[in-house]
């Protein structure tokens, strides 16, 4: 079943339609998935550093860290560390925190007073040892009063931990900013935004994936089974139709023809043109073998006759004529199968053969009849069948000598890549309209038919086919002499 399911056009196009759409939904899934989360965290991390600089800026203007305003609520947890990573200032409702640089919650350090001085032994006096008196000393910016108390980092370091405020835990994006030289040293502000947000919408767009991918993909497949349905119906139409002709034989019979322009028609027409030269070949066939049958039936009557004549009253047996019957019969059924041979495909050979030397031979082999036969021969090689060839020059002397008064001429020329035989005759010549019908097999003229000594109407019929499959041509137009003048065109073979 599942062979059946997958052998079918429809449903390979249908199942390769959703993978390819599958395939591309995922890559953009995935794409804006990552975009997105990239963007809040961004935003995040920006927001971060923007608390962070608040606080580090309260720091650098000498506000104590124990003094800090810290920001409320849980979206924003802070802690001010020092260079000892000791915490120094923390949220309120700061309960656990990780991925800063102390997992500390609650201050170490008493506050510092307004004075500068700390429970660490420092006073006034250190304190204004250390900056320059009084928190109004010089710092790295030397007579520069925004740098009296503190230097803040131009850029700060991101990172991404958890923390629980008021018993709430959430994933947070932290950043971290460096304020050196205060009173209590080179200090570190952390400060976090929630990602929440971006968790919240990642989620989002990622249920939507998942209930509009599988939604998407089978609106695809539905999509492209009615499409390929609907272009293959057809198909579909031509693949029954053949079966119906195969079944019935009906070689008359045409599978429909969409009207558009496109494969399916095309292949529409190229299957009722096969059909019909497949009928016309048939057809033909029927014919031929009718013909033949036709054909062979009258002598092989005829000497069969003689025969019983002769072995009932010997005295009267005429062998001349039982002689002449079976050679009759001997040349229809050479005709016969040559023809079949042609007709089966055989290739004609690459023998050299010099043309003048075969129409030579030819007319050698014909005793001198009650026509003259004038001839003018000019060496020339095609390559093909010899025997099939010299075939196609005795079937024109014998066509010509049956039908001239007086005369057949015969020539022998080279027309550039073409060599040339032409054979003539002085007598009444083809009528135009059946100059290509003659060529038919088993066709002969009437006035032919009725001087017709014994031909069976396949000599010319066999000397075409042996010029088409030697690469020319047989035609016949009319004689300088008033007759028939048949040319046979055949391709020069190349220098050796």
């Amino acid at each position: 079943m599942r062979r059946r399911l997958f052998g079918s056009v429809r449903a390979r196009a249908t199942l390769g339609a959703t993978l390819v759409v599958a395939v591309a939904l995922l890559a953009a899934g995935a794409s804006v998935l990552l975009a997105l989360r990239s963007n809040l965290t961004d935003q995040a991390s920006s927001e971060a550093e923007s608390s962070a600089r608040k606080v580090a800026v309260s720091i650098a203007t000498g506000t104590a860290p124990a003094a800090l305003e810290l920001p409320d609520g849980d979206d924003t947890p802070v802690q001010v560390v020092d260079g000892d990573g000791r915490l120094l200032a923390a949220g309120e409702d700061l309960e656990r925190i990780s991925g800063t640089g102390s997992s500390a919650v609650k201050p170490v350090t008493p506050p510092v007073d307004d004075d500068g001085g700390d429970d660490g032994g420092g006073d006034d006096d250190g304190g204004s040892d250390r900056h320059g008196g009084k928190g109004k000393g010089k710092g790295k910016g030397g007579d520069d009063d925004s740098y009296a108390y503190g230097e803040i980092a131009d850029d700060a370091e991101g990172g991404k931990g958890s923390a629980t405020v008021d018993g709430e835990t959430r994933d947070y994006r932290f950043a971290a900013l460096e304020v050196k030289n205060t009173r209590q040293g080179d200090l570190t502000v952390y400060a976090g935004a929630s990602l929440s947000a971006e968790q919240s919408a990642v989620g989002t767009a990622l249920t939507v994936m998942l209930i509009g991918f599988p939604v998407l993909l089978g609106v695809v497949g539905a999509v492209t089974w009615l499409v390929t349905r609907r272009a293959l119906r057809p198909v579909e139409g031509i693949r029954s139709e053949m079966s119906a002709i195969t079944a019935s034989q009906d070689l008359a019979r045409r599978v429909p023809e969409p009207d558009t322009h496109d494969e399916v028609a095309r292949l529409a027409r190229t299957t009722n043109e096969t059909l019909a030269a497949l009928e016309t070949s048939v057809e033909r066939q029927r014919r031929f073998v009718a013909d033949a049958s036709h054909e062979l039936r009258s002598p092989i009557a005829s000497l069969r006759t003689q025969l019983e004549v002769g072995a009932a009253h010997p005295e009267l047996l005429d062998v001349d004529g039982a002689v002449a019957d079976t050679v009759r019969l001997q040349e229809l059924a050479a005709g016969l199968l040559l023809l079949a041979r042609l007709d089966a495909g055989e290739r004609p050979g690459e023998a050299r053969v010099d043309l003048a030397t075969l129409a030579g031979e030819e007319l050698s082999q014909r005793p001198a009849g009650r026509v003259a036969v004038r001839t003018h021969l000019e060496p020339v090689e095609v390559a093909g069948s010899r025997s099939q060839l010299a075939r196609v020059v005795g079937n024109l002397l014998d066509n010509a000598q049956r039908h001239a008064r007086s005369r057949v001429d015969i020539a022998v020329r080279a027309e550039g890549p073409w060599a040339v035989v032409e054979v003539g005759d002085d007598g009444a010549g083809v009528p135009e309209a059946e100059r290509e019908r003659i060529f038919e097999r088993f066709v002969r003229l009437d006035d032919a038919r009725a001087r017709d000594d014994g031909g069976a109407g396949l000599g010319l019929a066999i000397a075409r086919d042996v010029a088409v499959r030697h690469g020319g041509a047989l035609t016949v137009r009319s004689s300088p002499a008033g007759g028939a003048l048949f040319e046979l065109r055949l391709p020069v073979a190349p220098v050796a």
